[in-house]
């Protein structure tokens, strides 16, 4: 089983940074897969990036390539997502997800591939 706790949203001016961590509890977190997704009232969970679970292969949007970067620190059982020129337009509640994985470099870029959830960190872009 494994739990995950995000921290990090709040509000930022248009063109700045923020960084949310994904703390996970669990002994074999580094096995396993992360993503990023967001959510806006009345539309679908968007995926946003995703990490395999070594941390050598990702996959971002097209919407925020260039300006957001996920990594994760197996070590401390953390992942990250280090969102930069924020836009009005990125503004939502923020997800992370895992699911295991441990041996194939796969990273996944739909909500039905992943089998936990953190409750969300909301994050509010300016203009």
């Amino acid at each position: 089983q494994v739990q995950l706790v995000e921290s990090g949203g709040g509000l930022v001016q248009a063109g700045g940074s923020l960084r949310l961590s994904c703390a996970a509890s669990g002994r074999t977190f580094s096995s396993y897969a992360m993503g990023w997704f967001r959510q806006t009232p009345g539309k679908e969970r968007e995926f946003v990036a995703a990490v395999s679970w070594s941390g050598r292969s990702t996959s971002y949007a097209d919407s925020v390539k260039g300006r957001f970067t996920i990594s994760r620190d197996r070590a401390k059982k953390t992942g990250y997502l280090q969102m930069n020129s924020l836009k009005p337009e990125d503004t939502a509640v923020y997800y992370c997800a895992a699911v295991r994985e441990g041996y194939y470099e796969l990273v996944h870029r739909t909500p039905a591939e992943y089998d936990y959830w953190g409750q969300g960190t909301q994050v509010n872009v300016s203009s």
